[in-house]
């Protein structure tokens, strides 16, 4: 990373030198304008930014629009149906008239009159029992759930994936890119030119900085889209639910990325070869994968979520999974994200000594217990 004539002469300006904090936002600032003008990044943010326009317009339009089993009737078996508004209803002049249209597969099912039948009507199909439709003419007694979801399960399980792949991403891309900065620097040497400028703490302080930033921005442009997306598609209610777990997960987000941000800018330290980065990183990867996996499979598991909105790694995903089924109490995100925020200085602290101890050390892969202790 060679730094840009606005920034060395920024620098150059402040007498004696910048301060840790002004040296801190000088590669921040370029880490951000790197960032900016590389095509691959802004290609690859408003492909994920048209997803999610397309996802929130998809939901929109399916909600309103939900889909209707076909059926015929005839005069005789028309009242069966009456209040169903899941079925597209086809009245026939007779029984056989509608078998026709199953036969044709113009509808799914018929229901035609059966004397021999206990409630005077059948259902007439192609090829395999329609159990939704028999399901819905099927007398049930009442349900009562004592703990029951006021939150649909499918809308639950989209819920879980969304604040997952968006964490996923986010942290993956913009940690990599971290680590890749690092490596690149120690190849090109350039990092022996910043650290005779600037503390080698705050390279770091100003790498975790800049990208925590860009990754912010791109949360609040998410959150921005799903609620101009969700109340334009007339999704209120929807919208109202997921107000509140938003603005936790953007806030969960900025800690649980800085934690990650520090992790990454260690392992990077670690070696000094583009293709050994993935030795170091791997562990770091499968703390973001596996939680978002486990969330995923077991956001119908009160239990499994509940622990896992205490683990930091997780607790950016589950923790407003949570807060939007209802699930948590008023002070559980208060005491998980205390949590969160120490585990982010304890990764700051040990991500910041790997740094300082491995970055100026070249060749074989430098061991995880020597970069602590040297």
């Amino acid at each position: 990373m060679t730094p840009s004539a606005p920034t060395r002469a920024a620098a150059a300006s402040l007498p004696g030198g910048p301060t840790f904090a002004q040296s801190a936002w000088l590669v921040a600032e370029r880490e951000i304008g790197s960032k900016l003008r590389s095509k691959a990044f802004v290609i690859s943010t408003a492909i994920m930014l048209l997803i999610a326009l397309a996802g929130v317009v998809w939901g929109g339009i399916s909600a309103a629009n939900p889909s209707q089993t076909p059926v015929a009737v005839t005069s005789e078996t028309s009242s069966v149906v009456q209040g169903m508004s899941n079925l597209a209803v086809t009245t026939s002049d007779s029984a056989d008239a509608a078998t026709e249209l199953v036969r044709s597969g113009k509808v799914d099912a018929a229901i035609v009159p059966d004397a021999s039948s206990p409630t005077h009507t059948k259902i007439v199909a192609k090829d395999n029992a329609p159990s939704e439709l028999i399901a819905q003419l099927s007398v049930s007694p009442t349900v009562q759930l004592l703990n029951a979801s006021p939150q649909d399960a499918l809308l639950r399980y989209l819920v879980a994936i969304g604040f997952g792949v968006v964490f996923l991403f986010a942290a993956s891309l913009f940690g990599s890119t971290i680590a890749q900065s690092v490596v690149e620097e120690k190849q090109t040497r350039i990092v022996e030119i910043l650290i005779s400028a600037i503390p080698v703490r705050a390279l770091l302080a100003g790498k975790v900085l800049g990208n925590t930033i860009l990754a912010i921005g791109q949360i609040v442009v998410l959150v921005a889209i799903a609620i101009v997306g969700l109340g334009i598609t007339g999704q209120g209610d929807v919208l109202a639910g997921l107000g509140g777990p938003m603005v936790w997960f953007a806030i969960f987000f900025l800690f649980g990325f800085v934690l990650l941000a520090s992790l990454f800018a260690g392992a990077g330290a670690m070696v000094s070869r583009q293709e050994d980065i993935g030795s170091t990183t791997m562990p770091i990867t499968t703390l973001i994968l596996a939680p978002y996996i486990m969330v995923i499979i077991f956001n119908d598991n009160p239990v499994v979520l509940t622990v896992m909105s205490y683990v930091p790694f997780s607790a950016p995903v589950a923790m407003p999974l949570r807060l939007y089924v209802g699930d948590a109490m008023w002070w559980e995100p208060l005491v998980s994200l205390v949590l969160l925020i120490a585990t982010c200085a304890a990764a700051i602290v040990v991500g910041s000594k790997i740094y300082s101890n491995a970055l100026l050390r070249m060749g074989g892969r430098v061991k995880l217990a020597e970069a602590l202790k040297s």
